[in-house]
């Protein structure tokens, strides 16, 4: 499991200029069950994603179609993780990775 973690480089107003096309590209991988969670920090300056992949490389890729990346409205970073533990319904979901 990897953890994306997105910092705005650009005022709020222009993330949210974007945010409609951001939601579709995070609906898209919870269709694919790529990604497991996701929601803005606390305070306002980025967001937290929660992605099942095989590899960094594949983070990357995905997160260069984010409108936020494209539009260079946002860094990321990426913390790939071991999971020893989890609910039982989120153990489910990672077996089918």
């Amino acid at each position: 499991m990897f953890i994306v973690n997105l910092t705005y480089v650009v005022p709020l107003e222009q993330i949210d200029a974007h945010m409609n096309e951001h939601m579709k590209f995070l609906n898209h991988y919870y269709r694919t069950n790529t990604f497991v969670a996701s929601g803005r920090k606390v305070p306002r300056t980025g967001g937290i994603i929660l992605v099942l992949a095989k590899s960094n490389a594949e983070v990357e890729a995905i997160m260069a179609k984010d409108p936020f990346c494209i539009h260079k409205l946002a860094e990321f970073t990426i913390t790939e993780f071991l999971t020893s533990q989890a609910h039982p319904d989120l153990k489910k979901l990672l077996a089918k990775k």
